[in-house]
């Protein structure tokens, strides 16, 4: 968890001028953070407005039944230009950086080409 901590507070600005922001602490291990650790990785854009990101400062809406007894984990991501967030399966600190820069690199390539 070191690894993503140590994290804590860095913005990199992005060539575009889009930047990242990161946040990681640590939290009560739950159900819901079984890893101990309370986080926010996200991109902007120039203005401010959240592109995409991955977090777990709260859990998704679950709807029917079958998802009333269910604890649902907190990490989420935030996919660019969708409006609903999705399960993400943390397994370790050093994943979760390789995904989200993967599609940090993808949504930049994307608002590039426009």
């Amino acid at each position: 968890m070191e690894i993503l901590l140590d994290l804590h507070g860095q913005i990199l600005v992005q060539e575009d001028g889009s930047w990242i922001k990161i946040e990681a602490r640590r939290a009560e291990e739950t159900e819901q953070r079984p890893h101990g650790i309370k986080y926010s990785l996200t991109l902007h854009a120039r203005d401010g407005k959240r592109l995409m990101g991955y977090d777990n400062a709260h859990g998704l809406k679950q709807t029917g039944k079958r998802h009333e007894a269910q604890k649902v984990p907190f990490d989420h991501r935030h996919p660019f230009e969708k409006r609903e967030p999705v399960i993400y399966a943390f397994s370790c600190p050093e994943e979760l950086l390789r995904h989200f820069f993967a599609e940090v690199d993808e949504v930049l390539r994307e608002l590039k080409k426009r």
